[in-house]
């Protein structure tokens, strides 16, 4: 299965992303997976990724669009959040201490964490390309 959504870059739409994704995963396999458990995992992932778009990549430019594809094969899951903004350099990443109790940061740890695969690609035609993967667990039967 493979779908997309265009969306303004405004957090008001985070709730269309979110019921977006985890309907069309939940179509698809929501019978085999602990869905509960996967849906919140899912929804996490996907609210940091696309916020960060919104308050950062976008910031000063509300009305780009953010490119979010989602490809699933059996339980493999594939997710790309696109924007248009600067980009961010990686290589500047610190990862934040708990004694610093910092206020940001704690986004590309948490995706890192969540998913199998975080990929972030700079300025591919223009745009830049989050890429997030992760193979779902299946049920364990009792």
């Amino acid at each position: 299965m493979r779908t997309e959504l265009h969306v303004p870059s405004d957090l008001r739409f985070l709730t269309i992303v979110e019921n977006w994704l985890l309907g069309s995963l939940e179509v698809e396999v929501g019978e085999y997976v602990d869905w509960p458990r996967q849906s919140n995992r899912l929804r996490l992932v996907l609210a940091e990724a696309y916020s960060n778009v919104v308050r950062h990549a976008h910031r000063d430019q509300p009305n780009l669009p953010v490119l979010i594809r989602l490809e699933l094969k059996d339980r493999d899951i594939a997710l790309e959040v696109w924007d248009h903004g600067r980009g961010y350099d990686l290589s500047t990443y610190m990862a934040p201490s708990p004694e610093a109790m910092s206020d940001g940061g704690y986004g590309w740890l948490i995706m890192n964490r969540l998913m199998d695969r975080v990929e972030y690609c700079l300025q591919i035609d223009g745009r830049n390309c989050l890429k997030l993967e992760a193979s779902l667990p299946e049920v364990k039967k009792a």
